[in-house]
């Protein structure tokens, strides 16, 4: 994939969005926070990885760490400056973000998928401003946009009610690849779940976060560039979809409430799947979950199912 504009390559990133859309400066000072990035890759999208890449070094006000993480392969020669780290083989996403925020040492950490970039180069001076301003507020959630001009995919919106990508709100759960996290929270909470290896572990890592007293804000200010494609395009995705909703809800939830999750999201499935095929991989996954170690048990406190009930999505569906 080529940018907007036809071309690739570490340089310019693309202008389909002017960063005066994006971010208008709001003043507030970061405090000293630091940024930074991780961009974690498999190799395979080399003039998009450049593009990534390029996004990052023209941020300014602060200036933003970053590293390249090799899941499975060699980073390519990068810019002087960028950190790399090779890991012998594909870990999956949630331990191979995990191995990028060892190697960072910014108060914050920015995650950014490799065929996405910002827009704005104002984005890290609002991101750390919004952190400085708020010690509670452990992920902010970016708002994705679509550089073809669409109007984007609806679970890029991390809330039930996402017809309005515009408007920001406290939200329960945040896209991996379009967010920014406080690092010592991350930690705290244990990272993501490495088992998982792909699909809800940023769920996973949300619900621990609010449970320990933080907010997770969908800021729709803060953007990124990501093609609105669907998650079902990796082969994997049906099956780890639905084993670790079953990982999920067996880590974090009271068993009256896992017991409701899954009932819903297994009814749902069943009657909105209409490929056969897939439905077998989503029960295949389903049952999987049943019968893996999921980890540590620590169930959420009611407490926190009625924070999250309050922010618009109970930990039912």
């Amino acid at each position: 994939m080529t940018g907007a504009d036809g071309t690739s390559g570490v340089g310019r990133p693309s202008d389909a969005i002017r960063p005066s859309d994006a971010i208008r400066p709001s003043g507030a000072g970061s405090a000293g926070i630091t940024l930074s990035c991780v961009i974690l890759t498999m190799g395979n999208r080399p003039a998009e990885l450049d593009r990534a890449i390029a996004s990052v070094l023209a941020l300014r006000d602060p200036g933003v760490e970053l590293v390249v993480v090799g899941n499975g392969t060699d980073p390519p020669p990068l810019p002087d400056g960028v950190k790399t780290v090779r890991l012998a083989e594909n870990v999956g996403v949630a331990a191979g973000r995990n191995t990028g925020v060892d190697a960072c040492g910014g108060d914050v950490v920015l995650f950014l998928d490799d065929d996405g970039w910002y827009p704005s180069d104002a984005l890290s001076g609002h991101v750390a401003a919004r952190f400085a301003a708020d010690p509670r507020l452990a992920v902010l959630a970016f708002r994705v946009v679509d550089p073809a001009g669409g109007p984007g995919a609806r679970w890029h919106v991390p809330r039930l009610r996402a017809g309005d990508p515009e408007r920001s709100s406290p939200v329960t759960t945040f896209a991996g690849g379009a967010c920014a996290i406080r690092r010592d929270a991350y930690l705290a909470a244990g990272g993501l779940p490495s088992a998982f290896f792909y699909a809800h572990e940023e769920t996973d890592l949300a619900w621990r976060l609010i449970d320990r007293g933080y907010r997770i804000e969908y800021d729709a200010r803060a953007q990124m560039c990501h093609p609105a494609l669907p998650n079902a395009r990796h082969p994997e995705f049906e099956r780890l979809n639905g084993r670790n909703r079953v990982l999920l809800a067996r880590r974090n939830l009271p068993w009256p409430v896992a017991v409701a999750y899954l009932l819903d999201w297994a009814a749902m499935t069943v009657v909105r799947e209409r490929s056969a095929v897939v439905l077998r991989a989503w029960l295949a996954g389903f049952a999987e979950g049943w019968r893996m170690d999921p980890g540590r048990r620590q169930p959420i406190s009611l407490r926190t199912v009625w924070r999250m009930t309050r922010a618009g999505r109970p930990p039912v569906i």
